[in-house]
């Protein structure tokens, strides 16, 4: 890290913005040296776009304070949506000044043809010129606000790559955690207005947010006491003796206006749930021998899977690689070209796609919420009235009669989120959900889905949301090889770390993934000798059918159990009885998680005889 006793290329000092009669930034200090990397976290409309803008000069100005640069330093800005012009890539990236050489070796880097047209780019593409023209440019300093957007996770390790060893200072502002732990060395926190500053990556920001806000509570408290006993001595008459503590009693006021304040920044509590429909089928997705493919486009071949109730499976691999159509044929929304599909039963199906496509301009975000019309939205079975729903999910009043185009790239996937689970819900498939959103809303999120009863589909290029919720990962390598792993990211590439060497995306080169660990792979046991077909033995095979029967039996015992226990009277009328229903639906609830753990273990190992 650079040392402290640089001078900064680039720093802000004491400024402040308001936007309109609400103030943004009151007094905000920020400096960055040469080549120090940082990142900047905060909620969502907390002012980080915005205070980008201020330090690239960029359509945004403070009220007052100062911006101080470096004589000659050069400061490139790349927005969350960059407007990529000209009539090739390599237009586009020398427009700016870059040498031709430069401009065409950040393409290449980036995996983007120099000669592809301007025009007609995916999310992604646009992203990855945006970023090369900023390589291309040598700058002194670089913003970036939302990088890792669109991105697959090759031209995330990519852009680290290129971080890590560009001369430029640097300022991020991202929500993926993966990322921001390998490429900062110093955290700015955007909280109350204020900038503070931890000289430490973000790796060490959960804990030092924490110690700070265990902090304020603690003189918020302070504050409080302070407040009840001035309050109290106001009330016993000081006007009597306005003159003789005429101190004390403006400094009551200036408590009373920092209490106000304090209570002015919190930030309201986002609430989310998830309603699960009734309960699906054991099995939930079984696929045989996938194949499909696009002219002579392999997408996928000779894929087979079997997704049970609960399971967690995330799909990973590069853009373009054909993550949407998979998931289209799991669905069965998709004609396969060979292989089988079978659905389970009692499939309530709820999709966020990626591309926000049930989001209209047009329409206000009361008219998204309330497709067929009124007041009032129906949230998990009951109606509720829209402006309370949308409170839940930091929306305020005034906001339900703006435009969708009115809102930022966060509060869209919000909405989506909003009007998603609204609907009792049993398959979940989330297309790139972390989009836009902030952290304190990832980690609702994540704890949400965490306890979801239903069975999720994840298709994400977020590392470190795909290492904390999957139990099997599903990678694509854009040749039709497709792969299944138990758990996460990490584990897919620690047991199969070379399965994305000369994987293709859309538009894109070949790709080599940056393993996170650098522990060798697990030695290969030699091949058993092969077994003859056989079949369960009598003991194995008896237990397979009581397994099943129990499973078919005790949803109705528990259901029994819960509508006893639905009796408001019945623990003060019955402590025993309460006591005791409590323990048998814990032991059914018990026995069916054991009879369907054993019922899948039995049926692969009946199926793994009987292949022989």
């Amino acid at each position: 890290m650079a040392s402290p006793t640089r001078a900064p290329v680039l720093a802000l000092k004491d400024v402040r913005l308001a936007d309109g009669a609400k103030p943004l930034f009151d007094g905000v200090d920020l400096a960055l040296e040469p080549r120090v990397r940082a990142c900047l976290v905060g909620r969502n409309g907390a002012g980080k776009s915005t205070l980008l803008k201020i330090l690239a000069a960029q359509g945004a100005e403070p009220d007052s304070g100062e911006r101080a640069v470096q004589p000659g330093a050069k400061i490139i800005f790349v927005s969350q949506e960059p407007d990529i012009t000209g009539d090739t890539l390599l237009d586009y990236c020398t427009a700016g000044g870059a040498e031709d050489y430069e401009a065409q070796a950040a393409l290449a880097d980036f995996g983007l043809d120099p000669e592809k047209s301007s025009q007609g780019l995916s999310g992604g593409e646009k992203r990855r010129a945006a970023l090369a023209r900023a390589f291309a440019e040598q700058p002194d300093v670089l913003l970036l606000d939302e990088p890792t957007n669109h991105l697959d996770i090759f031209a995330i390790q990519t852009l680290e790559e290129e971080l890590a060893n560009a001369k430029c200072a640097a300022l991020i502002v991202s929500h993926d955690r993966a990322f921001l732990n390998r490429v900062t060395q110093r955290t700015f926190w955007l909280e109350h207005r204020k900038v503070r500053r931890l000289d430490k990556g973000f790796g060490e920001f959960e804990t030092w947010s924490e110690q700070v806000l265990a902090a304020e509570a603690d003189e918020e408290r302070r504050l409080n006491k302070v407040l009840e006993r001035e309050n109290a001595w106001l009330a016993r008459g000081v006007q009597g003796r306005r003159a003789r503590n005429e101190g004390r009693r403006r400094a009551l006021m200036d408590l009373r206006a920092q209490k106000k304040n304090l209570q002015a920044d919190k930030r309201g509590s986002m609430y989310m749930a998830i309603e699960t429909a009734a309960t699906s089928g054991k099995k939930v997705v079984e696929a045989k021998h996938l194949s499909k493919k696009f002219g002579e486009r392999v997408i996928v071949q000779d894929f087979s899977t079997r997704i049970l109730r609960g399971d967690r499976v995330a799909l990973v691999g590069p853009n373009g690689a054909g993550k949407t159509t998979l998931v289209r044929l799991l669905l069965g929304e998709l004609e396969a070209d060979a292989g089988t599909v079978t659905l389970g039963t009692n499939l309530e199906v709820s999709y966020i796609d990626q591309g926000r496509m049930a989001l209209s301009d047009k329409i206000t975000l009361w008219d998204f919420l309330t497709p067929g019309g009124g007041d009032s939205i129906i949230v998990r079975g009951q109606p509720k009235h829209v402006a309370g729903y949308a409170k839940d999910f930091l929306f305020t009043e005034a906001q339900l009669r703006q435009p969708v185009t009115s809102l930022s790239g966060g509060e869209r996937n919000r909405l989506l989120l909003a009007r998603a689970l609204a609907n009792p819900t049993n398959l979940m498939v989330l297309d790139e959900p972390t989009n836009d959103l902030d952290m304190d809303t990832l980690d609702l999120l994540e704890d949400l889905l965490a306890d979801f009863d239903g069975t999720l589909i994840l298709v994400s290029h977020d590392r470190d949301f795909i290492d904390r919720l999957a139990t099997s990962t599903i990678a694509m390598n854009g040749h039709g090889k497709v792969l299944e792993t138990p758990g996460g990211w990490t584990d897919l590439i620690d047991q199969s770390p070379d399965f994305f060497k000369g994987a293709r995306g859309a538009g894109a080169g070949d790709f080599t993934p940056v393993a996170r660990t650098t522990k060798a792979p697990a030695p290969v046991a030699p091949p058993a000798p092969p077994k003859k077909a056989g079949k369960l033995t009598f003991k194995d095979q008896r237990r397979l059918e009581e397994c099943e029967t129990l499973i078919a039996k005790s949803p109705a015992i528990i259901a029994g159990f819960e509508k006893i226990l639905a009796d408001p009277n019945l623990y003060s009328r019955d402590p025993a009885a309460f006591d005791k229903t409590m323990k048998a639906l814990d032991k059914a609830r018990a026995d069916l998680e054991q009879a369907e753990m054993e019922w899948l273990e039995l049926e692969e190992k009946k199926e793994a005889l009987a292949n022989g």
